[in-house]
């Protein structure tokens, strides 16, 4: 397993964004509960963020990409809006163990 960061690198209602050996993932928390992706639109396969971990909306309630401005829901990836709508972005696992989030896959 391969420790990602700590939880309290991710604060509520944020993003992160981590390069594990070449692979782009990001995690989000939202309502306590963390989610995992890999930092890949299934529209044009590129990456979603605007600027470093910011993945989210204005107002942090979905995720954006920046290309086009595709939306996904946090808690499942599902594309809501935007050409790649019914897709969904690769989700990963991971565990919680001591104060931390560690990839698993």
């Amino acid at each position: 397993m391969i420790k990602l960061c700590l939880l309290s690198d991710l604060s509520e209602g944020a993003s992160k964004g981590f390069d594990v050996d070449g692979r782009k993932l990001f995690a989000v928390m939202k309502y306590g509960k963390i989610t995992l992706y890999e930092n890949h639109c299934p529209h044009l396969g590129i990456q979603l963020e605007w600027m470093p971990d910011q993945f989210l909306d204005r107002d942090k309630s979905l995720i954006q990409c920046a290309m086009h401005g595709a939306l996904f829901r946090i808690e499942d990836g599902l594309c809501i809006s935007g050409p790649c709508i019914d897709r969904s972005l690769v989700s990963v696992s991971f565990e919680l163990r001591e104060q931390a989030i560690w990839l698993t896959d």
